[in-house]
């Protein structure tokens, strides 16, 4: 970088950045600091200079302005790029400036539009008519003289919506596209730029619509971002051959400059193919800064690069940056290192500061010393984010601890070690994306208030985290858009967004285990009757919570309340799967203005596909005429494709008589073939381009979709003359031979690789919906427990699984889930993942006194039986409704939500006056006895008024709700564990069932088990077809009623072994064809089975090589297991001494004598050289990462600890 300047001089007036044609090669920035005499500095009127020419282009060179101070080559023909406003104080030449002073960003002019941003270099100079004077000094660009730095307050509503004509039209186009036009909308409120299709009350098209995810109606009110420096605006928007470098590698550029390193676990190898860029993350995310110096010996890195031998600092970030990427670094440029860096000296405050402490170290010595990074602010968050350099960061001496906030950051000289920096900590962003904030602008802090004085009461009084980074992520009239303008840096920063948040509220409940406590009534009430008990000692704790989106009890609460729907509709009748669409004509409309592609904008996809999938829901749905009739339900679930692009997964319930019941039915919605291209040549595009799977199978053997040899998905399909449904209710969709193809990758693609589709949708979103008949037999729940499975825990460690959740449920969320941007932009913009248009109401129940009670380990017993919770329960309130309302005495639990709503607030039922919902009773193991028997009952029991009224059956009470079971009929000849496993099969898989009818077996709960069987094996199998299916790869698979029956008893048969029973104990049971006798524990069958002869030789073998000293430890082991004296020898030995030797000694003449012998040992290799060897975690069940949470996971009933 070669500055040319006679001397710095402060420019009195202002200056010009002049840019050289030959930038590419030479990067040489001139500075041309103007003088004209002494004007006054605010007697100035604004003008237009214009937009410079390109780059390339040949400019005619002009002498300098006589009193020029510039030596050196003359660049004044060079077009102008920069201009600003400064007085002497503030603004300085890059080289001269190393004071703390914050320096006042350039003022730069952005229209309306932020197109102008993007597209136009307008620059300000000063009228040379002196006399006119202005004292509001104006932006040209905005009308009525609204000033950018200064917009209109937050809070405030506008008395219109700004808005920039579009030619485009909302609503169906001549095609049949369905256009949502441009984001031509403000926000009254933040002027956020909206769709009209992101607008809240949607049924009614209003000519002023109303958006809230920007600000929440002017709650969030935030400062606006200044304009970049001049030098960014140009490498973000230019678009010539350096600024598309620069975008290419600006995560790179950014390193090089971060204070911070990352915490979470990026996945690198999703980019190895030829698809769209993307940033993947996975584990725990966090920021983390060093010490102000390295060790000896050791190269600086991230802030310490500030610090450390800055003569050499280019070189030095260049190879801190090699170290991570060599390949990466070798396409970095030196003149563009140091152009960032002049750029960030001399405006960002936390540069300044470290620059200032190099100072002081240059001169004392960093010994004694320990740098500050402060936490708290004084001003405004709603109104300033620009700290100076005095504000961020201090020097204190090595022994200063007095005025320490908690979230201040204390920087050692050399100690070694990283220091995590809170979430909550103002410099966390900047810090870590100085190339986002170059002027060091605050991140999320806490507890800044919210935009308006709330006079409805709420809690809540300041911005949350996600409702900060929504504001931060929407450009905005008046606010540069540097950080949606960044790329793939902003990929970065929505996923490191998105895992703030999410680890905020983890953090919270992990910091909480200890805390948050559960108990029943009556065990409070026995404890307050004891006194002197402490709470901290009473109940469970809690994990993650099923109110936490996307956490496994989440998904499964999700999946009851979707099998309650089908239970109260019916099977569904539609499945489709709704996939974004990069090229939809909104997107690209938009991204064509700024030179930009779909990659760069993931939030613009999320918005537009949201907008996509209200308006498909609602054409669903509608009651004046939907596509398909009259429905009367619909869900969806939102997933994310590996490279995160967003889908849904949608069921749709059609009203009695509406169903598609026939084949021919089939054929008029669903269609599996190339459409004609001469007569519906709109159609024939979006199919080739949507809806053509492959090329795959030995066209292509190493797409995507291959696994062994086979296409995943089952393609090609089958060619049929006409649809049929199956014998297993299956359906194969019409697909002739008829001579059409769409060619892909030189490769013809026939009706085979058709994705089914519905025509009316394809014309209307252009985009892959694949429209599928559901099955209707109970093998639909697998499609429920599909779309509703949650993320794919890829990398889960064994000693992590667990049904139940005792392990550290919060440890494998952060390890198994990975994170892309689009999925962060969905959660950070509060976007539902799952919808379903009819509410379900989950109903708790308990038996008396048994209603589950939280609180904090330190609160008192008095306040805990107080709340108001704990005697005014949903089931008890049930109870005092059904007194109150003559018309609740005619309705089940599960049916009452349909007529009443449960107002939380009052803690009562109150009659419905307008919507719907159903009822969903929570579901109980039935080890919970009578528990368990509460809830059957409860099925049938209709207005009861009390505890006894459940067990009254014809008039008499009976003490236990097992007994009114009986009583009623629901026990006789085992029916309690016929709906039991029928509950069971609805709520999980088949395999799960069988487990469940095997416990049975092995319980002797069963005084029938034959007859249970022939009622339940069509639930007991349900899955057995399909898993069958997948296993081969062939979806034309066929296997008789006996087969799935055999297959089903040998996997029951096995569930029996591994207890140490066989079916040969029922002999009326139904036994699988390859049925063998055996009657022992499955461990001790193991053991058993080693030969005799074998372990005799290996004995024999070994004895002949013993020593002396080994012998005799030998005789003694030996002689305590025979004479059964037992004992516990520790045997002690360098390496190589012989003890494993030893070790295979006993075992082979142990086993020789068909003892048992329990080879175990502390890691995996040693385990390996002794014969049956595995490791004591996986033979014990302990924990590999022990703390004081984990425990063995061995129970009562496991082999194991039987025998």
């Amino acid at each position: 970088m070669d500055f040319q300047a006679n001397k710095a001089i402060s420019c009195t007036k202002y200056r010009f950045l002049y840019f050289n044609p030959n930038f590419t090669k030479s990067l040489k920035w001139q500075w041309l600091c103007n003088q004209h005499g002494p004007i006054e500095y605010r007697n100035r009127k604004r003008k237009i200079i214009g937009s410079p020419p390109s780059v390339n282009s040949k400019t005619k060179q002009k002498k300098a302005r006589p009193g020029s101070n510039i030596t050196g080559p003359s660049s004044s023909g060079l077009p102008p790029l920069f201009e600003t406003d400064s007085n002497p104080e503030a603004t300085q030449c890059p080289n001269q400036n190393k004071t703390n002073e914050f320096i006042r960003p350039p003022r730069f002019i952005v229209h309306d539009h932020p197109e102008a941003y993007n597209n136009r270099y307008e620059m300000e100079s000063e009228s040379e008519n002196e006399d006119e004077y202005d004292d509001n000094q104006t932006y040209s660009g905005y009308p009525g003289g609204e000033s950018l730095i200064n917009p209109s307050p937050q809070h405030i509503p506008q008395q219109e919506n700004h808005t920039v004509t579009s030619s485009i039209t909302i609503g169906l186009q001549k095609n049949g596209y369905y256009d949502e036009g441009d984001p031509v909308w403000n926000c009254r409120f933040c002027q956020a730029y909206m769709w009209y299709g992101e607008r809240i009350g949607k049924r009614r098209r209003s000519k002023k619509p109303v958006f809230s995810m920007c600000c929440k109606h002017g709650k969030v009110v935030l400062p606006r971002l200044a304009n970049p420096p001049m030098e960014l605006m140009y490498l973000l928007c230019k678009g010539d051959e350096l600024s598309k470098h620069y975008r290419e590698f600006i995560r790179a550029y950014n390193m090089m400059f971060s204070f911070t390193s990352l915490g979470g676990k990026i996945d690198h190898s999703i980019n190895n193919g030829r698809g769209p860029f993307v940033f993947r993350m996975s584990g725990e995310n966090y920021h983390r800064i060093g010490d102000i110096v390295p060790e000896p010996g050791q190269a600086p890195k991230f802030s310490q690069l500030y610090i450390i031998d800055t003569l050499n600092e280019i070189k030095n970030r260049l190879d801190a940056y090699a170290g991570s990427d060599g390949a990466s670094a070798k396409k970095l440029r030196e003149p563009l290192v140091l152009l960032l860096q002049n750029m960030l000296d001399q405006y960002n405050p936390h540069v300044k500061a470290f620059r200032s402490a190099r100072d002081r170290f240059d001169v004392e010595g960093s010994t004694g010393y320990r740098m500050r990074l402060i936490e708290s602010r004084q001003s405004d968050g709603r109104t300033h984010n620009l700290p100076t350099a005095n504000e961020v960061a201090a020097l204190i001496p090595g022994d200063f601890v007095l005025n320490m906030e908690p979230r201040d950051i204390v920087l050692e000289s050399t100690s070694g070690k990283l220091q995590r920096i809170s979430e909550l900590h103002p410099a966390y962003l900047p810090l870590q994306y100085p190339l986002l904030f170059p002027y060091g602008e605050d991140g999320f802090r806490f507890n800044i208030p919210i935009g308006f004085e709330d006079t409805a009461g709420r809690k809540r009084k300041n911005v949350t985290m996600r409702e900060y980074f929504a504001f931060r992520i929407l450009e905005r009239k008046g606010e540069a858009p540097t950080i949606t303008r960044s790329g793939r840096l902003f990929h970065q920063f929505l996923v490191d967004a998105y895992t703030m948040i999410e680890s905020s509220r983890l953090r919270y409940l992990w910091l909480n285990q200890k805390k948050l406590r559960s108990v029943s009534y009556d065990a409070i009430q026995k404890v307050a009757a004891k006194g002197g008990a402490k709470m901290a000692e009473q109940g469970s704790r809690i994990f993650i919570p099923a109110t936490f989106t996307g956490g496994k009890r989440y998904m499964k609460q999700h999946y009851y309340d979707a099998m309650a729907l089908c239970k109260y509709y019916g099977f569904p009748d539609l499945f489709i799967t709704f996939t974004c669409n990069p090229k939809w004509p909104e997107v690209t409309r938009y991204l064509k203005k700024y030179n930009l592609t779909a990659e760069d904008r993931p939030e613009i996809l999320c918005r537009v596909f949201k907008m996509k999938l209200d308006n498909l829901i609602e054409f669903l749905t509608n009651k004046d005429g939907s596509l398909f009739g009259p429905v009367s339900a619909v869900m969806y679930t939102i997933e994310f494709q590996k490279r995160g692009m967003p889908h849904a997964h949608i069921l749709v319930f059609m009203q009695n008589g509406a169903k598609f019941p026939t084949a021919d039915h089939i054929d008029t919605i669903i269609s599996a073939e190339i459409p004609d291209k001469t007569v519906d040549p709109d159609l024939y595009a979006i199919v080739g381009d949507c809806m053509m799977h492959g090329p795959c199978g030995p066209a292509k053997k190493d797409n995507v979709c291959m696994v062994n040899g086979k296409c995943s998905k089952m393609f090609p399909k089958r060619l049929n003359i006409r649809t049929s449904i199956d014998a297993n209710g299956f359906p194969a969709y019409m697909r002739r031979i008829d001579g059409r193809f769409i060619e892909k990758n030189g490769i013809r693609l026939d009706n085979g690789y058709v994705v089914p589709y519905n025509r009316n949708l394809m014309l209307r979103y252009h985009a892959h919906m694949n429209v599928e008949w559901c099955i209707q037999t109970r093998a639909v729940k697998y499609l429920f427990k599909y779309i509703h499975k949650g993320p794919d825990y890829a990398s889960a460690a064994m000693d992590k699984e667990d049904e139940d959740g005792v392990i550290d449920e919060i440890k494998t969320y952060y390890d198994c889930k990975y994170i892309t941007a689009c999925e962060s932009s969905w959660r950070v913009l509060a976007f539902p993942t799952h919808f379903r248009t009819t509410s379900v109401e989950k109903l708790g129940f308990h038996l008396p006194d048994q209603e589950l009670v939280f609180f904090d380990e330190d609160e008192p017993i008095e306040s805990i039986l107080k709340k108001k919770s704990v005697n005014q329960s949903m089931f008890l309130a049930w109870f005092i409704a059904n007194q109150k309302y003559p018309e609740a005495r005619d309705l089940t639990y599960a049916e009452f939500p349909t007529k009443f709503v449960w107002k939380a607030s009052m803690r009562e039922w109150v009659p419905r006056k307008r919507g719907f919902a159903i009822g969903r009773i929570a579901h109980i193991n039935p080890a919970q006895d009578e528990l368990y028997f509460l809830r059957v009952m409860l099925n049938w029991v209709r207005g009861p008024k009390s505890y006894e009224d459940i067990r009254t059956v014809d008039g008499v009470v009976y003490s236990t709700y097992e007994d009114a079971c009986y009583a009623l009929g629901l026990m006789d000849d085992d029916k309690e564990y016929i709906e039991a496993i029928k509950d069971c099969s609805d709520n999980s898989s088949g395999t799960y069932a069988r487990k469940f009818f095997s416990r049975m077996l092995v319980s002797k709960t069963l005084s029938q088990p034959h007859v249970v069987w022939e009622a339940t094996w069509e639930y007991l199998t349900d899955d057995i077809l399909y898993k069958k299916r997948r296993e081969t790869g062939n979806p034309e698979l066929i296997l008789t009623i006996d087969h799935i029956k055999n297959i089903a008893l040998t996997e029951i048969e096995n569930h029996l072994l591994s207890n140490g029973r066989s079916l040969q104990k029922w002999p009326l049971m139904p036994k699988p064809d390859d049925f063998g006798c055996y009657n022992g524990n499955r461990l001790i069958d193991d053991e058993l089975k080693y030969v005799v002869e074998d372990q005799l030789k290996e004995n024999e073998r070994l004895m002949a090589m013993i020593t002396d000293e080994q012998r005799g430890v030998y005789n003694e082991i030996l002689d305590a297991v025979l004479n059964d004296s037992g004992g516990v020898f520790f045997l002690y030995g360098y390496g190589g001494t012989g003890k494993t030797f030893v070790y295979r000694a006993l075992s082979s003449a142990i086993r020789s004598r068909r003892m048992i012998v329990l080879n175990t040992a502390s890691s995996g290799i040693a385990a390996l050289l002794l014969e049956g060897g595995r490791t004591a975690h996986s033979r014990f069940g302990i924990p590999i990462d022990a703390d004081e949470f984990t425990t063995c996971k061995k129970m009562e009933q496991d082999q194991i600890v039987q025998n």
